[in-house]
Order: structure tokens, then C-alpha cells, then sequence
């Protein structure tokens, strides 16, 4: 209530008399809130980002960059980066995730690649930092120490441990492998905003320089919705179509690009699954936990599909409980 009633008070100044018509716009899995302010015929959307839990600069210096690259983003108007107070334009309350049906997600997901594509080809040196070894295994590691640790209440023994980092390693050499671009690192249709031009995009101030398929894999393999290999193998030939035409560097052969937009899907849904268990237990927001045997589906997916992971479809049997399925060679 008191940091409410600092957030009122700086608003009070920029437009005195309509502070108390802030209403709750959304929250997102970190410590940052946000709220919209009708004043007159105008919206905007308020970000509450308390100072010593987040860095408003690091979201001001995205947006610039994704501003300038032609996307459409929040503007930021005003700013109070001692109080961590931000004061945005409002690109409405339409998420991709709202707007999604059988009809309008082929559209839509055009426009979506169109502008991933559009934010890759921005990219330049020195602005972002990398996507690099420590920052990729420090996420993996979110797996064992809060969706093993916490939500199964479980202790690895000295041989899962090690066959897990194992599989780490694997997992790593590809990612480290392809080619850099500019990633958004949660490129999803719940940050997504149905807008003119489409889409309006949020929840960007994590960018980073790093694996060219990060974002395209965050869109199709979605936290919050899923869709048949089908349909997954459709939109990702036409990002492949679109970014080789682009001249971004995708592989040369589709097969291969598959092959590392899977692999860097598992990477992200072991740690999410870690980031979606550590949000419960630690920040008290249980809702995220519906969604984890999504995860744990798109993981043992592409566990099935490639060999030299089955070790890690097995430790998840072992550990979740299931039965071990006859087959496995090590």
C-alpha cells in the first residue's frame, strides 16, 4: 500500500486529480505491476517496478531499440527511475493469447513472424548483452533447483545429478552453436497485443543477443497454449521461408533448423518449468503451476524424438513418477 500510495502521489503531479482512477492493467511472472489511467480520452499504462528488484533502464533501452527498428512498442512518456515509476503509452488489453482462435491464429502468427524477422534484422553489436554459457546453464539449473527440489520435494542422487548436467551439456553445445540475433526471450502470445500495426509487443527488457531460434520456438511452444506438430511445422517452415529470404542467418536446410529450434525449446521448458515452480514457492503465485505438465510434455516430446536424450526421458520417469518405458539403451 505504501509504494500504491507513492506511485499515486507521482502521478498526482503529471495529472492532478486523476491519480485515484488507477485500475489493475496486468501482472507478469516478476516483481513489476502494471496499471491503466484513463485521463480525458486518453489511457495509459503506469509500470510499478520497485528499484531494488528491477532495472526500469534495461526496459527504456529495448523499447528504444525495438522503436527505432519500426516495431510497435510502448512509448515510454514519463519516467521516475529512483522510484522505478514509468509512465507508457497503452497499446490495449487484446492479447494475442485473448484473440486466438482456428481462424485468426494463422493471421495473426504471420504478423508475428513478420515482425520477429523485422527485430532479428536489427540486429547490431554492443547493444544487448549475450545469450552465453553461464546465462543458458544458470536458467537449466532452475530445473533441478526448484521444479525437482521444490515442486517434486526430491534430491537427485549423485548419478541423476550427473546424468541431468550431462544432458545440460548437450543441450548447451547446441544452443551455442547457432547463429546470433537480437531475442526478446519471451516472444509469446500472452505479450503479445492484438494493435494497428499488428502486433504490439511487451515484456521485452530481458533482450539479449543469443540463439536465432529462441524467439520462434517461445512463439510456437507456447507456455499458456499448444498446438499440433502439424500446425508448429507449418508456421516454422514459413518464419525459415521469410528469414532465409531476409538473408538472417538460418540454416541453409530445414531439417537442421528444426532440429535446433527443438533443441532450444527443451532448453527453455526445463527452465521454465524451474521458473514456474520457483514463482509459486517463493513469490506465492500458484496459478502458473497448472501449466507445468505442459512443459514436462513439450520435454519429453523432444526427448522421444532424439536418441541421445533418452537418458533425460528416463530420469523424468524416474523422478516423476511415471513407469519406465521398456527401451531405453544408455
Amino acid at each position: 500500500m505504501e509504494r500504491l500510495a507513492r506511485l499515486q502521489t507521482w502521478l498526482d503531479k503529471l495529472f492532478p486529480g486523476h491519480a485515484n482512477a488507477l485500475m489493475p492493467a496486468s501482472s507478469d511472472a516478476s516483481f513489476r505491476r502494471y496499471f491503466r489511467l484513463a485521463v480525458h480520452d486518453t489511457t495509459y499504462i503506469v509500470m510499478d517496478a520497485p528499484p531494488d528488484k528491477e532495472d526500469c533502464r534495461a526496459f527504456i533501452h529495448v523499447a528504444d531499440l525495438m522503436a527505432r527498428a519500426g516495431l510497435n512498442v510502448p512509448r515510454v512518456i514519463e519516467r521516475n527511475l529512483e522510484q522505478g515509476f514509468l509512465l507508457l503509452t497503452d497499446l490495449g488489453s487484446v492479447t494475442y493469447l485473448a484473440a486466438l482462435n482456428g481462424d485468426k491464429a494463422h493471421e495473426l502468427f504471420l504478423d508475428a513472424i513478420d515482425a520477429l524477422i523485422t527485430w532479428q534484422l536489427a540486429t547490431r553489436p554492443h547493444q544487448l548483452r549475450p545469450y552465453d554459457e553461464a546465462l543458458l546453464r544458470r536458467e537449466l539449473n532452475l530445473f533441478p533447483d526448484w521444479y525437482v527440489a521444490h515442486h517434486l520435494k526430491l534430491e537427485l542422487n549423485v548419478a541423476q545429478h550427473e546424468k541431468l548436467q550431462g544432458i545440460f551439456t548437450l543441450v548447451l553445445q547446441n544452443n551455442l552453436a547457432q547463429p546470433t540475433v537480437f531475442v526478446h526471450r519471451d516472444y509469446m502470445p500472452r505479450n503479445l497485443m492484438l494493435t494497428t500495426p499488428n502486433p504490439g509487443i511487451l515484456d521485452f527488457q530481458d533482450a539479449v543477443v543469443g540463439p536465432i531460434t529462441y524467439d520462434i520456438a517461445s512463439l510456437f511452444r507456447d507456455a499458456f497454449v499448444s498446438w499440433e506438430e502439424e500446425q508448429i511445422l507449418d508456421w516454422t517452415i514459413r518464419y525459415w521461408e521469410r528469414a532465409k529470404k531476409a538473408k538472417l542467418p538460418v540454416r541453409p536446410d530445414f531439417a537442421e533448423f528444426y532440429r535446433d529450434f527443438e533443441w532450444m525449446g527443451l532448453q527453455r521448458h526445463l527452465k521454465v518449468a524451474g521458473i514456474f515452480s520457483r514463482i509459486n514457492y517463493r513469490d506465492g503465485k500458484s496459478h502458473y503451476l497448472s501449466d507445468i505438465p505442459r512443459f514436462s510434455g513439450y520435454i519429453r516430446h523432444a526427448c522421444r524424438r532424439y536418441a541421445v536424450l533418452t537418458p533425460l526421458l528416463k530420469l523424468l520417469d524416474e523422478i516423476e513418477g511415471a513407469e519406465v518405458k521398456v527401451g531405453y539403451t544408455f
